[in-house]
Formats: structure tokens, C-alpha cells, sequence
């Protein structure tokens, strides 16, 4: 399924974030020149270090090898120039995008509408459950204000929330 190698793999914001931090970056680079895991951040708490590495785990840059030592993947910073998207054509919903983000969004309904259909189907498959923590990974490709999004998606129906907040779901498609 196309849809999951699109969302696969580390995002930048999640990577810079990771790296924003001096332990996590200390622990990278130790990581990167090969230190073994109970070297890397010696000297530190145990919460500390930990910390430091579900930030590298989580964002993508270090994964466990099937010894279940940490490990730097060389494909890591490919992947995310090759996330970036290509140039669109200035027609349709493309119109209001610039580099596959929103740049604005239209004063009408009807193309909001349109804008919010597209970027609903390319970004959740129909009937899909998400968390809203899911739901904000796949739209800050789209858009910094991820709860301005998600909010206009929830009033035009085509993300439908459970009353407590906890689910989302794209609602299944019915011909018209």
C-alpha cells in the first residue's frame, strides 16, 4: 500500500526535535561512531540516558539491529530529502499548496471543501481509526496549524471524532 511507504520512516520535525536536545544528540553521535549501548551516555541517570534514546528511537534516526544493539541507519537523511515533495502544478486544489503544504486556505466553501476532500483522501485511508496523536503526524506534512486542520476536516464530515476526542475516522466513501 502506497499510502504507508508515504507515512513510513522518520519525519524531519520529529528528527530536529530529537537533535534539539544535547543528550540526545551526544548519545547520536556516540551511536554514529559506534559506541555499544551500555557505553552510550555513560555517566548519566538511567532516566536521562533512556530519555535521550526513545527521542533517537522514536524520530527514526537509531533503530536495534537484530543483535538489539542501537544502530545509525545510513538511509536515515536520504529518506527525508526524498519525503519532500516534487513540484505541483498550479491548478485544482494545488492552487492554494506551495511545496505539498497549504499555503492558504480558499475564502469559499465549495473550494475549501475541495482542498479538505483531497487532503483527506491522500493523507487517511476510508474507515481508518487514529489516534488524534495520529491523526497530527500525517497532517503536519500538510500544515504547521495541525488543529486549525483537523478542526475544518471535523466540521465539513470528512473526519468524523468520537465524543470523548480519543478516535478519528475517515467515513467510508458512499456513491452519490
Amino acid at each position: 500500500m502506497a499510502r504507508a511507504a508515504r507515512y513510513g520512516g522518520p519525519h524531519w520535525r520529529r528528527v530536529l526535535a530529537a537533535l534539539a536536545g544535547s543528550d540526545a544528540r551526544t548519545a547520536y553521535a556516540q551511536i554514529v561512531l559506534g559506541t555499544k549501548p551500555p557505553d552510550v551516555l555513560a555517566g548519566f541517570k538511567e532516566q536521562r540516558r533512556n530519555r535521550a534514546l526513545v527521542a533517537l528511537l522514536e524520530s527514526g534516526l537509531v533503530e536495534r539491529n537484530a543483535a538489539g544493539e542501537l544502530v545509525a541507519p545510513d538511509s536515515v537523511f536520504r529518506n527525508l530529502l526524498n519525503q519532500q515533495p516534487r513540484r505541483q502544478a498550479q491548478t485544482g486544489v494545488h492552487r492554494f499548496m506551495r511545496l505539498g503544504r497549504i499555503e492558504r486556505y480558499p475564502a469559499g466553501r465549495a473550494e475549501r471543501r475541495e482542498l479538505l476532500a483531497w487532503l483527506a483522501k491522500e493523507a487517511f485511508g476510508s474507515g481508518e481509526e487514529l489516534t488524534e496523536k495520529q491523526v497530527n503526524e500525517r497532517l503536519l506534512a500538510y500544515t504547521d496549524d495541525v488543529v486549525l486542520l483537523r478542526r475544518y476536516l471535523v466540521d465539513f464530515g470528512l473526519m468524523e471524532r468520537t465524543p470523548s476526542g480519543s478516535t478519528y475516522t475517515r467515513p467510508e466513501e458512499t456513491p452519490d
